[in-house]
């Protein structure tokens, strides 16, 4: 079984200097801050994420079915459909098998996409469920390759999008982990521990990085810890002075709490953002074709979704 994500397009205003020298960068915000972003992302205008995993096999509630069947306060809708759809024992993880990727075919997604108009794409490489769509050898198995599709997905993906268009290409990564254990006994003291960054979280973004060479890294699920625990300083300062893609790579805005609005590449400070002036800063709208979630939802209406008409007015606002 599976489930084709919807692309998520997403605009942004271009202002301000559009080049990058060979300066060091420190790793503080001061220093950090003071990079220019590179010209490509000027000139690109519009771009499409992809967000897609094991939650687009139930393709139910959006894409954090999981933490709202098992988290902290669990949405009935999502336990009813779970009971009423799987039986007792079922897992999440047990999704993970159903997740074939069958279809996948990333060289009919890469000419699609530069049919669109876009000019870079941004996948999902890992959502906080921790399910990684490469052979993330820190991801205990639980990965595109080890069960599942037994494909490297972000691999077939940036393969067919250099080798067919001439688009950028970028990926998406979840800081957190809902039900890592590492994670949560690092939030069970305070994040005055780091063992799930120093093992898991770092050592991911370093792989994907040297191993894909993204031009657009884009950070997400931040908010639980602030920027010191992820250690988002001391990578981006590497990003930017000792990467393979230092002269080209554009980031956002979530590296931790605080953050939002404040630091990183260009801003997002939130899904859906659109201040309707012009900005200090570059920033970007990052919007969903369906209004209520990034995932596909097999039971989401008509009237879920952006319109035409829709769109078009929020690429205007957006792009100046």
């Amino acid at each position: 079984m599976v489930a084709l994500r919807i692309p998520m397009y997403l605009c942004f205003v271009s202002c301000s200097l559009s080049y990058v020298d060979s300066v060091r960068y420190e790793p503080t915000w001061e220093s950090l801050d003071s990079r220019p972003l590179p010209s490509w992302y000027d000139e690109a205008k519009i771009g499409i994420f992809v967000y897609w995993g094991v939650f687009s096999v139930p393709s139910f509630h959006g894409e954090f079915l999981w933490w709202d069947w098992k988290g902290d306060q669990p949405v009935k809708e999502v336990e009813d459909y779970m009971q009423k759809n799987y039986p007792p024992d079922f897992t999440y993880a047990d999704f993970a098998s159903m997740f074939s990727a069958e279809f996948y075919n990333p060289d009919q997604w890469a000419d699609l996409f530069n049919a669109s108009g876009a000019r870079y794409v941004v996948f999902n490489s890992k959502h906080p469920d921790g399910f990684t769509n490469w052979p993330s050898k820190y991801s205990f198995n639980w990965n595109s390759v080890d069960v599942g599709p037994s494909k490297d997905l972000v691999g077939m993906l940036a393969d067919s999008i250099r080798r067919r268009t001439n688009l950028h290409f970028g990926l998406i990564y979840s800081l957190f982990e809902w039900f890592n254990p590492l994670f949560m006994q690092d939030e069970a003291n305070g994040f005055q521990t780091d063992d799930y960054v120093a093992r898991k979280g770092l050592p991911e973004l370093y792989d994907i990085v040297n191993r894909y060479k993204p031009e657009l890294v884009w950070s997400d699920c931040d908010w639980l810890a602030n920027d010191t625990y992820w250690k988002s300083k001391d990578f981006l300062a590497w990003l930017y002075n000792d990467s393979p893609v230092k002269d080209t790579v554009v980031t956002n805005d979530r590296w931790g709490i605080g953050c939002w609005c404040q630091h990183g590449g260009y801003l997002t400070c939130a899904d859906r953002y659109n201040p309707g002036t012009l900005q200090k800063r570059k920033w970007e709208n990052a919007l969903t074709l369906d209004k209520k979630a990034w995932g596909y939802r097999r039971e989401a209406k008509l009237e879920d979704y952006l319109t035409m008409e829709d769109l078009t007015q929020l690429i205007a606002e957006t792009v100046r």
